[in-house]
């Protein structure tokens, strides 16, 4: 780029185009949405059978395809905002050093150069004569810190500065000094035209109608592309509050414009879903983008997994041995290959749950949580809960993982439409909370230490619920939580978190109802010792003497998991005990054939709905 380029160059007219881009993407967005909870619900409500089931999956292909279309288009927003603010900032340099030339009654040339007129002591009966003098830029941008320990750029800079003090004209100093910043200018603004070519060049899908995992996998390099190249542009955008509570979070969110909101989901989408106290569709804007970009990646990486090694088994003597091919696969690989499968087995269930959007009345589903390294996380809303009048937090417990999902969604989706039921034209709002290192096995959850680690993140959840639906309402919705075995104990865990070291329950869970399920102990004697009202604790328990779920509560009872060997099935415990008819652990939840529900599943719903005398006990 040169000077006249420079001087005639309006940076606002790439903020146009930015806003055109970010135009587009909204339009893409709304047709995602439209075509996911309007367009396919509408499909589910209405019609059933095969015809049904195969257009759905095509209206998702479409809306996989917009959904490219607004993240790439939101990238581009970024990149063209960053592009322009980079070049104002050396437009602005430009013309400051212009105003400068003119006020000195300097003239600046076409090509950048700066001429001074005649000043100074005569000498020989003459007035030193002017001149022209073309600038040099240090070879960085001037918002770039020099190298304290000295180098080229300083030799330059003394140079200079003796020959100004030594020149009988002492324009010609301040001439230079003029020329530079204009040289610099110019420079800054060919970085920055350098550095941003390539890069929006690269912000172009492939040429054809299929959304596949390249282009997601190509979309998260253009992130981090486009991320580290808007860093200046970025640094200006108000970042979160460093540990920030959910009221924090919520109150930085407000503070910012459209503009800055759209920047930060597009360049920050996984440190965005994770905000506790941001609107829910902000959070599973966000985490969706995560959730394509990861489904992409481990899908790409699972595809390129070796096929396993053949024979499998080869002669020994008189036995047969593993062959050491199958054996190398088998360490590099065997690992990487079920926990690959595992959680592309959880993503495909979590798909299936937004597909199965309007199924018998089926709202909207919120991502609000979504991570799947390890053994994943998951946090998946039916219904906004920002805009609920009432809200229920499922937890489960052992052995859930991102690869058994599945069920844990369909209890909060059976829990939603049975509450829906009881109360129709409600709203509705369910969750299922899987956001802590479930145990693997029994003998791990004989300790309560994955639940006392789990506790602080729960507790800033609810928190970040409760902040995020008093910015939308003014209010607060009734709220229950309901944890399922070893999710009972977390929640017991959350309950004592920041309250343990008070005097009194000054800082109570922000809960107005509390179920265990099977539990196995909530780490205390009574529920008030928790600062949960007994009148609004509920447990049910499931089978006889002898059933899985009596082994789990009693095996509680016993490792100490209860307090004073005290569960809350107990009367003991405090708060009520709830009629159940599940046979099993599992069976909580259940509706028979006739999608009649269980006892224990509408004596849930009734107390997620505030309908307490409506509860049947033992």
């Amino acid at each position: 780029m040169d000077y006249a380029t420079l001087k005639s160059l309006k940076p606002s007219e790439f903020e146009d185009a930015a806003g055109g881009y970010r135009t587009v993407g909204d339009m893409a967005s709304q047709v995602k949405d439209d075509l996911e909870q309007q367009i396919a619900a509408g499909m589910r409500k209405t019609l059933e059978g095969e015809a049904v089931d195969a257009a759905v999956v095509q209206l998702r292909k479409l809306a996989a395809n917009f959904h490219y279309t607004q993240v790439e288009c939101a990238l581009i927003t970024t990149a063209l905002n960053s592009l322009a603010y980079e070049l104002r900032a050396a437009k602005d340099k430009l013309d400051a050093a212009v105003e400068d030339a003119e006020a000195e009654k300097f003239s600046v040339g076409s090509d950048g150069s700066v001429s001074y007129p005649a000043a100074g002591d005569k000498a020989d009966g003459k007035v030193p004569e002017g001149g022209t003098v073309h600038g040099s830029a240090k070879g960085k941008p001037t918002n770039q810190p020099i190298d304290p320990t000295g180098d080229a750029n300083d030799t330059a800079d003394a140079l200079e500065r003796q020959a100004a003090n030594i020149h009988p004209n002492p324009n010609f100093g301040r001439a230079v000094a003029i020329a530079n910043r204009i040289a610099q200018a110019v420079y800054d603004a060919t970085q920055a035209d350098e550095k941003w070519a390539p890069k929006l060049r690269k912000l172009k899908a492939d040429d054809d109608l299929t959304v596949a995992a390249e282009d997601w996998a190509d979309a998260k390099q253009d992130t981090g592309g486009v991320r580290s190249g808007a860093k200046k542009y970025l640094d200006e955008i108000k970042p979160p509050p460093k540990g920030g509570d959910p009221e924090s979070n919520a109150d930085w969110w407000k503070g910012l414009s459209e503009q800055e909101k759209a920047d930060y989901i597009s360049m920050y989408p996984n440190s965005v879903g994770k905000l506790n106290g941001l609107p829910a569709d902000v959070r599973d804007e966000a985490n969706r983008a995560v959730f394509e970009e990861k489904r992409a990646e481990y899908q790409t990486q699972y595809a390129n997994i070796p096929e396993e090694p053949k024979p499998k088994y080869v002669p020994s003597g008189r036995t047969m041995r593993y062959s050491d091919e199958w054996l190398e696969w088998h360490q590099k690989y065997e690992g990487k290959k079920a926990h690959l499968k595992s959680a592309l087995e959880g993503m495909e269930a979590i798909q299936k749950r937004f597909d199965r959007t309007g199924e018998d009345g089926l709202p909207e589903a919120y991502l609000l949580g979504f991570d799947p390294k390890g053994d994943g996380r998951v946090v998946l809303a039916n219904g906004n809960p920002d805009t609920a009048d009432h809200t229920a937090l499922y937890v489960p417990g052992t052995k859930t993982h991102l690869g058994s999902i599945g069920g844990d969604l369909n209890r909060g989706s059976t829990l939603w439409k049975e509450s829906r039921a009881l109360l129709p034209g409600g709203k509705i709002s369910t969750i299922t909370w899987f956001d802590y290192d479930a145990p693997d096995q029994i003998p791990n959850a004989t300790s309560d230490n994955y639940a006392e680690k789990a506790a602080p993140t729960l507790r800033e959840f609810l928190d970040g619920n409760k902040a995020a639906h008093e910015a939308t309402t003014g209010g607060t919705a009734h709220t229950t939580v309901i944890g399922h075995s070893y999710g009972s104990t977390v929640i017991g865990d959350a309950a004592k978190y920041r309250s343990e070291y008070a005097d009194t329950w000054s800082d109570p869970l922000p809960v107005d109802d509390v179920i265990a399920a099977g539990s196995p102990g909530m780490q205390a004697e009574h529920a008030a010792d928790l600062g949960i009202d007994p009148d609004h604790m509920w447990a049910m328990k499931a089978g006889g003497t002898g059933s899985d779920d009596w082994f789990v509560r009693e095996g509680g009872r016993n490792v100490g998991l209860g307090g004073h060997r005290v569960i809350p099935t107990d009367s003991e415990f405090g708060g009520h005990v709830m009629e159940s008819d599940s046979s099993d652990h599992g069976g909580y939840w259940k509706v028979d054939e006739h999608q009649r529900p269980s006892v224990s599943l509408k004596n849930q719903a009734r107390v997620i709905v505030g309908d307490y005398k409506g509860v049947t006990l033992e």
